[in-house]
């Protein structure tokens, strides 16, 4: 295949040109890898020093995850430029889950349901049928959407602003704003290094104005914690263990699959290999189940599910550079970074508002990611009643958690998320509902 790649994905280019297309990486997946970890702390209202911790890990677990997927270890890893980092999917079931029983539980059953995404790599030509583009697009918009609730209450000032009574302060409202804003204004700019970092920029901005506005605590640092060194520790917070949560964070692991292999496909492309025939179904399998094994050793490392970067796609196209051998760089980076707490502790600093501007964005473009998804169907009667009926019961459980208030335990821990209901809805109305199109 016909390519414009000045290194194609066995080349070994020099030390400079490598480390300088691994720089470029890094500053579009950096702001992404550690903002889950940011959000989620948050929401469970962690200290300073749990919060650095997991922002660490978060990068540490990204490095090694994505040294398996350039390097394929036996049949884990697509053998690709493939970057991995924190998934914004499960954020929502996430915080559900450790509303009920803290960081334990988080990562026993993030641990507990990555096999189902190893298995899907395994039979995924049989899943086809059931997890359909309409379903996984139907998911997706419905993680935008309620990540988008995530996001405002940032902007607002977080959870510790609605006990403080500062929620929704001018000053919180005006830094969100003015990250918002510099982030759309320097990401239609026209220079690829401004497009590129423009997230990173518009978090500067507005830590800055945070600060001028008395809104970084930096008595919350421990000076002897930020000189000294990380070492991660299995396991460190513990594992426990429930079924509606496992279901909760499984189905998301379901749509994890189906997103990875688009990215892998993506790549493949990109990169001048060929997207169909064995090779093809090695490499796909491969990266997949490098995804879920990825998750769990995330997990162990306490940190959070893993999931390909679809945005490093477009940084290959703009380099030519599509050598796997660029992600050892990458990967050593950031086991370096997550080894160094200050990386960490200046992040935990960073306050809610800045956060939610950058956030509400991100977010807003997951719910767009999910509606081109469904939009590339051919949206007939039967689709249409799938996608309504979906909508409805997921966002309506969102929206109005109470009316599960009298349901059993099991039923409203399991469908207390409207990612879940409506993942579940769509799966079950595209396999049951039948509609005879008329003919003109």
């Amino acid at each position: 295949m016909k390519t414009d790649l000045i290194y194609g994905v066995e080349d070994r280019p020099p030390f400079k040109d490598a480390f300088f297309a691994a720089l470029q990486h890094l500053l579009a997946i950096f702001v992404a890898i550690i903002t889950p970890p940011l959000i989620i702390a948050g929401a469970l209202k962690l200290d300073v020093e749990k919060t650095s911790f997991l922002v660490s890990m978060s990068l540490f677990a990204s490095g090694l995850s994505t040294f398996i997927q350039c390097r394929r270890l036996g049949p884990v890893g697509a053998k690709l430029l493939c970057i991995q980092g924190t998934s914004f999917s499960f954020i929502g079931p996430i915080i559900s889950t450790g509303l009920i029983g803290g960081l334990p539980l988080i990562f026993g059953v993030c641990m507990a349901a990555s096999p189902v995404e190893m298995i899907i790599s395994r039979t995924f030509k049989y899943l086809r049928n059931i997890i359909t583009p309409l379903v996984s697009g139907i998911v997706v918009l419905l993680i935008g959407l309620s990540l988008i609730k995530v996001g405002i209450v940032a902007c607002g000032g977080g959870f510790a602003a609605m006990d403080n009574g500062s929620f929704g302060s001018w000053e919180n409202l005006s830094i969100a704003s003015l990250v918002l804003l510099s982030v759309m204004f320097f990401n239609r700019s026209k220079n690829k290094y401004l497009r590129m970092s423009s997230i990173v920029l518009g978090l500067c901005l507005g830590y800055v104005l945070a600060f001028a506005l008395g809104k970084v605590n930096m008595s919350a640092l421990n000076m002897d914690t930020l000189m000294s060194f990380n070492i991660p520790m299995p396991f460190k917070y513990g594992l426990d263990f429930n079924w509606s949560s496992f279901i909760a964070i499984g189905l998301v692991y379901m749509i994890t699959a189906i997103e990875a292999t688009g990215d892998i496909t993506a790549n493949s492309m990109i990169s001048g290999l060929p997207i169909e025939g064995e090779k093809y179904v090695k490499r796909v399998s491969g990266g997949v189940l490098a995804d879920g094994f990825n998750s769990f050793l995330a997990g162990v490392f306490n940190s959070f599910p893993n999931s390909i970067f679809a945005q490093n796609n477009g940084i290959i196209q703009l380099t030519g550079v599509a050598s796997r051998f660029v992600g050892y760089y990458i990967a050593a980076m950031l086991v370096l970074l997550g080894l160094f707490p200050i990386v960490g502790a200046v992040f935990s600093l960073m306050p809610d508002p800045v956060l939610g501007g950058a956030t509400l964005l991100m977010f807003g473009t997951v719910a767009a990611a999910g509606i081109r998804i469904i939009s590339s169907q051919n949206i007939g009667r039967k689709e249409t009643l799938v996608l309504a009926v979906s909508l409805s019961l997921g966002l309506g459980v969102e929206l109005m958690p109470d009316v599960l208030k009298k349901a059993p335990e099991a039923i409203r821990s399991i469908f207390a998320s409207g990612i879940t209901t409506g993942g579940v809805t769509a799966i079950i109305a595209n396999m049951v509902i039948r509609v005879k199109e008329e003919r003109e």
